[in-house]
């Protein structure tokens, strides 16, 4: 049998947005949004770096401010049982044989949805005084949103080459500089040197995955910033749910088509 070059009716669209760069990209813009909008209109509430609230409520602590360090205090517990929660629909999920990727990304766009209720129905617009009545369950709403997606780069094994975080860029940033590192050093090294070539290239390839994450990331708190200013209300929201929810149409569309494939290939 003679081997053929896949045709250009081989690309799948579908198979492409759920890919590396591109559904790390919207899921790190998702997080850019919802961690900046939270930041801005909850007086400096994290929803996706949540330890970040660690930080803060050891602050308001020493400035003897106790409801806002119980309230900063509280959105750790509530990350937990969300991640832990996730996990076991992940788990019940691959019991069933459903599209855990799908699932989980379902229950995201509706915690997304249950953030945008909440902050609606408490405070329809901004709030401009610390009031922690508010800020306490609005913050959870979006700390269980932004749980469910820190659990799903876990749990959605075999849809991404490597677990990359899309919520925090710590991580990835670190990663990124010490693959730059191992580039430039490898592309210093004799041409002869296979070792060195070989780390250049995988070096290259995880930068690849890395960079659209953080530039993701970095426009969806731009977006955040320029749409709650003009918004002044909790509707910009509807954005990162309208792409998570557009993310899991698409994911249950390509399992539904593999599934097709594999029962006529029966």
């Amino acid at each position: 049998m003679v081997a053929t070059s896949p045709s250009k009716s081989d690309f799948s669209l579908g198979q492409y947005l759920l890919s590396d760069g591109p559904a790390g990209f919207m899921l790190s813009w998702v997080a850019g949004f919802v961690d900046t909008s939270a930041f801005i209109i909850l007086f400096g509430i994290f929803t996706a770096h949540v330890t970040g609230n660690i930080a803060l409520a050891g602050y308001e602590f020493v400035q003897a401010d106790e409801e806002s360090t119980i309230t900063h205090l509280l959105m750790f517990p509530a990350f937990m049982i969300a991640v832990a929660a996730t996990s076991l629909l992940a788990r019940y999920a691959r019991h069933k044989a459903w599209p855990v990727f799908a699932v989980l990304l379902t229950a995201e766009a509706l915690a997304l949805v249950v953030f945008l209720w909440v902050g609606v129905s408490l405070s329809p617009y901004l709030i401009f005084n610390v009031q922690e009545e508010y800020i306490l369950p609005i913050g959870m709403a979006g700390v269980v949103a932004m749980a469910i997606q820190n659990a799903l780069m876990k749990e959605a094994k075999g849809v991404f080459k490597s677990y990359i975080p899309t919520t925090v860029m710590t991580g990835n940033t670190t990663q990124l500089t010490i693959d730059l590192v191992q580039f430039l050093l490898s592309k210093m090294a004799p041409k002869t040197d296979e070792k060195a070539a070989q780390a250049a290239e995988e070096a290259l390839e995880r930068m690849g995955r890395v960079v659209p994450i953080i530039i993701g990331f970095a426009l969806g708190g731009l977006a955040a910033t320029y749409f709650v200013l003009i918004s002044e209300t909790w509707w910009s929201l509807v954005l990162p749910t309208i792409v998570i929810s557009f993310m899991a149409v698409v994911a249950f569309s390509e399992y539904a088509k593999a599934t097709k494939s594999h029962a006529s290939e029966g």
